[in-house]
């Protein structure tokens, strides 16, 4: 098996590739409050030639008070055709930071779709770092049509996680920090309980990279059985709101692991209801030995 995923791109490898007719560049950064950072102003100061802006909370689902969940596929199509996107070009996805919101882009467009999709090693901040050239023009692409394929299986609703944690039929990994998983840090979200599902295993999406570029497969591996997830097994990945879930998304498909999917509601959602189970503390190993 390599050691780097596959579905990972060099700034190397970027930079060599701009401006070949069917590359296409996507701005998807996206920040908490805490990070205090502006992803729209960052963009507008300078971007990589030729990057889109993918706004999370615009190419969303506006009938649910829940944010940027996944839109209708429809809405999907229209919104980065009219940014020049095909699903059959390849696109090359970024974010600040290098691994934070770019893997929630990455699964959004794999789920409509598009097959040939990539996350840039490092994001923005390695490509700056290294002294590589942006720019400040905004791409007035000449609209296409994006076809969507939408695969439904890689969405899970919250009746379907509601029955996944009665039955214990699917295993969910939380990319949540370890005091938000446990319930001794509280959740930056007002009106949300401290805590996480029955059964549930902790993957904080920290762990994944260093300096914005994601660790090698071997370590991947590593870490994620040590959590206590079994490969042979299917893998609904949940963090804070479903953007840092793709993280671990990305780290599983990279590794081989293709039966997963992502809740979208995530805990925005289940620790808003009144009636979903919520544990405190470390994961039991009884609950992996149940399911």
């Amino acid at each position: 098996m390599p050691e780097h995923s596959p579905f990972i791109i060099s700034s190397e490898q970027l930079a060599a590739e701009l401006g070949s007719p069917e590359l296409r560049i996507v701005d998807a950064s996206f920040y908490l409050p805490a990070q205090k950072r502006d992803a729209e102003a960052e963009y507008a100061a300078g971007h990589i030639s030729g990057a889109v802006r993918f706004d999370h909370d615009k190419v969303a689902d506006h009938s649910t008070d829940l944010p940027h969940m996944v839109p209708s596929p429809d809405v999907f199509a229209d919104a980065v055709g009219r940014m020049g996107i095909r699903e059959t070009d390849r696109i090359v996805i970024y974010d600040g930071p290098g691994l934070f919101s770019a893997p929630r882009a990455w699964w959004l467009f794999r789920t409509m779709g598009a097959r040939n999709v990539f996350v840039l090693d490092g994001g923005l901040d390695g490509w700056k770092a290294e002294g590589r050239p942006l720019e400040t023009a905004v791409p007035r692409p000449q609209p296409v049509v994006f076809q969507p394929t939408f695969d439904a299986d890689r969405v899970i609703d919250i009746e379907s996680m509601r029955r996944i944690v009665e039955n214990g039929s699917r295993q969910v990994a939380d990319a949540r920090s370890s005091g938000r998983f446990s319930g001794t840090e509280a959740e930056p979200r007002q009106g949300l309980r401290s805590g996480h599902m029955p059964g549930a295993r902790n993957l904080p999406s920290g762990a994944f990279a260093e300096r914005g570029r994601l660790k090698p497969l071997s370590e991947l591996r590593t870490l994620i059985r040590e959590a206590g997830i079994d490969f042979d097994r299917p893998v609904v990945t949940s963090c804070g709101s479903g953007i840092t879930a793709a993280i671990i998304t990305l780290a599983l498909e990279s590794l081989g692991h293709s039966n997963n999917a992502l809740y979208d509601g995530s805990w925005t959602e289940w620790g808003a209801l009144p009636d979903t189970p919520v544990v405190t503390g470390p994961p039991s190993e009884k609950s992996v030995q149940d399911q």
